[in-house]
């Protein structure tokens, strides 16, 4: 039974699963929901998640939507070791992983951006919005991983939860000229991670339909 990801290439949340997907060497049939052109909306994509949202992973035999509950899913059953056997340490990852999952990339997706703009009838709000939130979430994400400068990557020696939400983040903070390089962790994270096949392969340049 084949493994089908239905996902837009600049998704952040889809750009996580590839990560782990390819983490765990699984290989899957990609899907192209263009969130632009709405296809999220479209009947057929509403009925694999009445959210009309991307990702949505078939897998053994299920489907399953939400980025962070479908890491889980992949973390349990593949054992990818995403967060750590201490439960301190695990908290402590989840939180940092959340800060950047559950607080920044919600408001800054396509639509809350684009309500945005035609709430203030200025293209260029789209700009000021990614930075107003983008930003600070950058700076207070730099100083929840500073306790593991030591660790290879984010929290840990190998590629976490951690890991997996940063860097589509700094994706989209390239994108919209946000300056995160006087992060030393943040940028350190970066590189050990851009080193990785697992990453490479995931980032939007290379999947861009």
């Amino acid at each position: 039974m084949s493994v089908v990801l239905y996902d837009y290439w600049r998704s952040s949340a889809s750009y996580r699963v590839r990560i782990a997907l390819n983490l765990a060497g699984i290989a899957y049939d990609a899907v192209s929901v263009d969130l632009l052109a709405k296809d999220n909306k479209s009947p057929d994509h509403l009925t694999r998640n009445p959210q009309g949202f991307v990702p949505v992973l078939d897998i053994d035999g299920h489907r399953f939507t939400q980025s962070l509950a479908i890491l889980d899913y992949l973390d349990q059953t593949r054992g990818l070791g995403l967060v750590s056997d201490n439960p301190v340490i695990a908290a402590h990852q989840r939180a940092a992983a959340h800060a950047i999952a559950v607080d920044i990339h919600p408001v800054c997706n396509v639509s809350v951006a684009a309500f945005a703009v035609s709430e203030s009838g200025r293209e260029e709000t789209r700009q000021n919005w990614m930075t107003r939130f983008i930003a600070p979430g950058l700076a207070a994400f730099e100083t929840l991983i500073s306790p593991y400068s030591q660790a290879n990557f984010a929290m840990s020696d190998t590629p976490s939860l951690v890991d997996i939400c940063l860097m589509p983040q700094l994706y989209n903070a390239d994108r919209w000229g946000v300056d995160y390089s006087g992060y030393t962790n943040i940028t350190r994270v970066a590189e050990a991670c851009s080193k990785l096949d697992a990453f490479q392969a995931a980032h939007p340049d290379r999947v861009k339909p």
